[in-house]
């Protein structure tokens, strides 16, 4: 049994249809030897005859063990015709697609790339797990986006995302700030996990005391503390996308500069992605130039 062959089957299956071996090649395109070899091995991979053939033009008779067969290859074909048609939607990117984000990207980047991808694949699946933490777990996500290097996986660097300082309207003149000026200043700040320390080594690395009145994870607790006068914060540019028109805010350059913030795109190493986890990369790698080169105006050094 385990030389049964799925063409066999169609064979088989033509020549029940049209009741000749004749018939049968023309609907499948053979010759009707092809059909008579097709028959052959898939009587010697049964074990038995299948037809009785009566000759002359009268129509070819299953036999006992060919009834048997007839249903089974009924369920064999079409499982394998609905296999190939689940094949040739997964290829299409028709699959389920799970995103690991985290919040700056899930408010800019992430809203643009689930708009494309159901653009050209209106039948995926899209799922989002928003967890931050120092060690991920990618084996519950497709695609992972990340603000710190990952060893031992496949990666791409999206995008260097500057930092900034978020004051309250009014507290800085318009323009850069020198990092001196934050010297033991009260400063609003996220936990200290992901990138966040290695911004926190960078201000001590420059001299300034961390003078941290209040920790939030989200963006918008944090820009809600700066506009009630609690302090200023230190946010990359992705943190304070929605804040720049805030007119209870300041956006300023800071001087000297500190090394940006790195967003990553991140699987596992070593495994096939889908044609729609490929395609997703592609896009997240497009719409993170297009944020990249934004023009510089869009983020004014200080609004008046």
């Amino acid at each position: 049994m385990t030389d049964v062959e799925l063409r066999h089957l169609t064979t088989f299956s033509a020549v029940v249809d049209e009741g000749s071996f004749g018939r049968a090649a023309s609907r499948l395109g053979y010759t009707q030897s092809t059909v008579s070899q097709h028959i052959a091995a898939l009587e010697r991979a049964i074990g038995g005859r299948l037809f009785d053939r009566p000759g002359g033009p009268r129509r070819v008779q299953l036999t006992p063990l060919g009834e048997v067969i007839l249903t089974h290859a009924a369920e064999l074909l079409a499982k394998a015709d609905a296999m190939h048609t689940v094949v040739e939607r997964f290829k299409a990117g028709e699959g389920r697609l799970t995103i690991g984000t985290f919040q700056s990207v899930s408010n800019t980047l992430l809203p643009v790339l689930i708009h494309r991808l159901r653009d050209e694949f209106p039948h995926c699946d899209i799922r989002l797990s928003e967890h931050e933490s120092e060690f991920p777990d990618l084996s519950t996500v497709d695609l992972l986006f990340y603000d710190l290097p990952v060893d031992g996986v496949e990666h791409i660097k999206l995008l260097d995302d500057p930092y900034h300082l978020v004051a309250p309207s009014g507290r800085f003149p318009v323009g850069p700030v020198d990092l001196s000026e934050l010297d033991r200043a009260p400063m609003i700040a996220w936990p200290p996990d992901c990138a966040q320390p290695a911004l926190e080594q960078a201000l001590a690395d420059g001299g300034i005391h961390h003078e941290f009145v209040f920790r939030a994870a989200g963006n918008e607790t944090v820009l809600s503390m700066v506009r009630a006068g609690l302090g200023s914060a230190i946010l990359p540019r992705l943190a304070i996308h929605g804040a720049i028109t805030d007119q209870g805010l300041s956006i300023h350059a800071l001087r000297p500069t500190i090394a940006p913030r790195e967003i990553y795109l991140v699987r596992q190493a070593r495994r096939t992605p889908s044609p729609l986890a490929a395609r997703a990369a592609q896009l997240a790698a497009k719409i993170a130039t297009d944020i990249y080169h934004d023009p510089p105006g869009r983020l004014r050094p200080g609004n008046p």
